[in-house]
């Protein structure tokens, strides 16, 4: 089972000026053949088909653990598209119309591919291409499946550098700094693992591509946080056997691989505005929030909603540029 927090596993800026092209670059990272879907179903799958649990924890425990972590990785790609396509049309029903609702993506590349959700991310690649299962992997021996998990660790990290260099939306410069970085400990992660069952030190390899992850501005707050050497647990009780393949020195900085109990802190998620126009989540949100009022008031929940959120749906960003241009 999975627990889920709310909260993302960094902050993300708040909706800036809206770049549906440049969303469409960042889906390769959610739905490529490298990205965190692939991830994601690879690494779950391996621990679902995973056999001799006891024989193997610690490799078990590395790969079931990764795969939790793989899952917020997917939400906070979805995030960054969504705050990239935040402001490509109106936020605002102005004169009660829907004219012009999707006229912001209209003309952006694969405009098809933003229509069914709403001006919102699906499980696609840049081209618009669903995501299929037929990027998994997932083969049954554990030296085969470990070496594809570098492997793909290692080609998504160079699709993040080229999406980084790709994209200047400040959204997508933070997701890339932060995956860059997160996805840097999979992949010593991955090697650790074949070094101790083999003998074969991947790490020689590192940094690969051959840019240090130092040299990226947005990495280097994570780096100076520890995020580079440091493999969370997420989990309360299990996966407790990750010491025994996630040791040693770090390829890159020297710094000892460390473990922390539990997953990082995170950030509160932005609260993105509702796009009305495009019935999201409705042509009148404000009778769906009048609506979720009652309920809680019914269920002798407190006036206000409960959860938290760093950037309101009501302030901030282009939320503001919009409600300047309406008015």
């Amino acid at each position: 089972m999975i627990l889920r927090i709310d909260r993302w596993g960094t902050e993300l800026p708040p909706p800036a000026d809206p770049d549906p092209d440049g969303a469409a670059a960042v889906r390769e990272l959610m739905g490529g053949r490298f990205g965190e879907m692939s991830t994601f179903m690879s690494y779950t799958v391996q621990s679902f088909n995973f056999r001799n649990k006891q024989g193997a924890r610690p490799f078990y425990d590395l790969v079931a653990n990764i795969a939790a972590e793989e899952f917020g990785h997917i939400e906070l790609v979805a995030a960054t598209i969504n705050s990239m396509l935040t402001g490509a049309s109106a936020t605002s029903n102005g004169d009660g119309s829907i004219d012009g609702a999707m006229s912001g993506v209209k003309y952006a590349r694969t405009p098809s591919s933003s229509s069914p959700a709403g001006h919102a991310a699906l499980p696609q690649d840049s081209n618009g291409r669903p995501w299929t299962g037929d990027n998994m992997f997932s083969s049954g021996d554990l030296i085969e499946d470990l070496t594809h998990n570098f492997f793909l660790e290692t080609v998504a990290r160079q699709n993040k550098l080229r999406v980084y260099e790709m994209v200047e939306h400040p959204a997508a410069k933070a997701l890339t700094g932060y995956l860059l970085v997160r996805g840097g400990v999979h992949q010593v992660a991955y090697a650790r693992a074949l070094e101790n069952l083999t003998g074969a030190d991947l790490t020689k390899l590192f940094p690969t591509p051959r840019i240090p992850t130092e040299k990226i501005p947005e990495c280097k707050p994570h780096i100076e946080r520890g995020d580079h050497k440091r493999l969370y647990r997420f989990s309360p009780d299990d996966y407790k056997e990750l010491a025994a393949v996630f040791n040693g020195p770090h390829p890159e900085t020297g710094d000892e691989l460390e473990l922390f109990d539990g997953p990082p802190e995170g950030a509160a998620p932005n609260d993105l505005p509702p796009q009305p126009k495009a019935f999201v989540p409705d042509f009148h949100p404000e009778e769906v929030a009048e609506i979720a009022a009652r309920l809680r008031t019914a269920a002798g929940l407190p006036k206000e909603p409960s959860g938290e959120v760093n950037v309101p749906a009501g302030g901030g960003g282009v939320v503001e540029k919009v409600k300047d241009a309406l008015t």
